[in-house]
């Protein structure tokens, strides 16, 4: 099963950046070498079984703007379950860019109108003025350009763990049962007496599920990081701005900045010619181990209980592989 995601943006916009930084490993600084985007370039990666995200990044020229609302209409727009649409924050043709994603809109009414819109704020380490309100007023103009369209609004920067984020929120919505997921990790974090279990894409380490849902919801796709986000259904906006209280003090940005951490760690790993394979951390606080769980995910098991040996949560880890290479092998079903 492929979930076609559309990547849409004016040129410059930062979206081959973004796409390099997610999916090839590569750190913020090598993004400037990058060229312009020509036409079409498609990224597929497989998340579970045989879902199959299938990235089309567009080029943001006028030239291949104009061809993809005419002539390539119907093959850009078809089949669609994703749309991210990408506004830079200090762009000068604000007017030109909402016109096109205005378009682009209509193109995604006539051919995908239940696919889900996600407008990335992006640059946001460019902003000088206090970032809240910079926000406020990107949100309320995309608002307003997307009428009765519901959208999601996030702002991001290639600098820090805000496109994570950002792009962890886009994937959840393409995983189906990712309740199912969620259950079985909560199932694993009791047999290893853990506070949580995450679940991440292995190329990308994208988060995937975690072992409470509520967490899930409520930490990692809230605006309580410092560069917010935003949903809106028909006009009405809502956003959860107090973090997540528990008896840990969880982060409320520790997904991303694990995702994060663990890319340039990676990156590191690649410089030096090693293979990453797995992490272990013994703090005072807590101790985590990441480790494979099957072909195409990893997963961190994090524990607060002193008395907990690593040799123990690796061997729960060993246990579950079985059953998580089952969900991934079933499609996620059962």
């Amino acid at each position: 099963m492929k979930k076609k995601v559309l990547l849409m943006g004016a040129s410059g916009s930062g979206k081959t950046s973004m796409r390099s930084l997610i999916f090839s490993n590569n750190p913020a600084s090598l993004t400037a070498r990058l060229g312009a985007t020509i036409d079409v370039e498609q990224n597929h990666v497989r998340f579970l079984g045989d879902l199959i995200l299938n990235l089309w990044d567009c080029g943001g020229q006028d030239a291949f703007m104009d061809s993809y609302l005419t002539t390539q209409r119907s093959t850009i727009f078809q089949h669609v379950g994703v749309l991210i649409y990408v506004f830079d924050v200090e762009s000068r043709e604000m007017n030109k860019d909402l016109e096109y994603y205005r378009d682009c809109l209509e193109g995604l009414k006539q051919f995908s109108p239940e696919a889900a819109v996600f407008l990335l704020v992006h640059k946001m380490d460019l902003v000088r003025e206090p970032k809240s309100l910079m926000f406020d007023k990107k949100y309320k103009e995309l608002q307003k350009a997307s009428g009765d369209m519901v959208i999601t609004v996030f702002g991001t920067s290639i600098y820090d763990e805000s496109l994570y984020k950002a792009w962890s929120s886009i994937v959840h919505t393409l995983i189906p049962n990712a309740a199912i997921l969620s259950k079985h990790l909560s199932t694993l974090a009791e047999a290893c007496n853990a506070t949580e279990v995450i679940l991440f894409e292995r190329t990308t380490f994208l988060v995937i599920a975690t072992s409470t849902s509520e967490h899930h919801s409520s930490s990692q796709f809230s605006s309580s990081t410092n560069l917010p986000s935003r949903t809106t259904t028909n006009m009405s906006a809502s956003s959860t701005d107090e973090p997540v209280e528990d008896s840990h003090h969880l982060d409320p940005k520790r997904y991303e900045r694990t995702s994060e951490l663990i890319k340039a760690f990676k990156y590191s790993c690649s410089r030096v010619r090693e293979e990453f394979r797995s992490l272990e951390m013994e703090l005072s606080e807590f101790t985590a181990v990441l480790d494979e769980m099957t072909r195409n995910t990893y997963v961190m098991v994090v524990v607060h209980d002193p008395t907990i040996e690593t040799a123990a949560v690796k061997l729960n880890i060993r246990m579950a592989r079985r059953k998580f290479e089952e969900l991934q092998g079933d499609g996620v079903v059962s």
